[in-house]
C-alpha cells in the first residue's frame, strides 16, 4: 500500500492533484486507512497512470470519469471504451503535428539568427528596423 506522497513520488503527479483526482471519483477502489489517510494500491497506480496520460492530451474530467465509469461498468462496454481511447489518441496525434510545426518554425529560426551572429549580419527581416523609414515623395 502506498501514501499519497509516495504515490506522487512514484508518478510525478502532485499530491494536490491526486487530491483532486481522488475527489473526482478517478480511483475507483482506493481505501482509507484507521486515521483517514488514502492507501493506493498497485491496481490504483494504474489509475493513477490513465488519468495522468487522458489529462496530458487535454482529456477533460468529465469525459475521464465516464470512461472510468466505463471501466467500472465492466466488459460490456470495451467497445466504447476502445472507441474513446482511439478518440484520445487521435487527438493526441494531432497535438503532436502541431507541435512538430512549431518545432519546425522554432529551428528555422535558431539557424537564422545563428547565422546572423556568426557572420556578424542585421537582422533585415526585423520590423523594427521599418520604423521611421516613412517614404517621402
Amino acid at each position: 500500500m502506498y501514501t499519497i506522497k509516495d504515490v506522487s513520488d512514484k508518478t510525478g503527479v502532485s499530491v494536490h492533484t491526486l487530491r483532486f483526482w481522488a475527489k473526482s471519483g478517478f480511483f475507483p477502489s482506493i481505501v482509507r486507512d484507521k486515521n483517514n489517510i488514502r492507501m493506493f494500491n498497485e491496481n490504483d497506480l494504474g489509475w493513477v497512470q490513465i488519468v495522468k496520460c487522458l489529462r496530458a492530451v487535454g482529456t477533460q474530467n468529465k469525459d475521464i470519469k465516464k470512461y472510468i465509469d466505463l471501466c467500472i461498468e465492466g466488459d460490456s462496454t470495451i467497445p466504447e471504451r476502445f472507441d474513446i481511447i482511439k478518440a484520445t489518441k487521435k487527438h493526441a496525434i494531432e497535438q503532436m503535428q502541431t507541435l512538430q510545426q512549431q518545432l519546425d518554425l522554432l529551428d528555422y529560426k535558431e539557424n537564422y539568427y545563428q547565422n546572423l551572429i556568426n557572420n556578424n549580419l542585421q537582422d533585415n527581416y526585423n520590423p523594427i528596423h521599418k520604423i521611421g523609414q516613412v517614404k517621402q515623395n
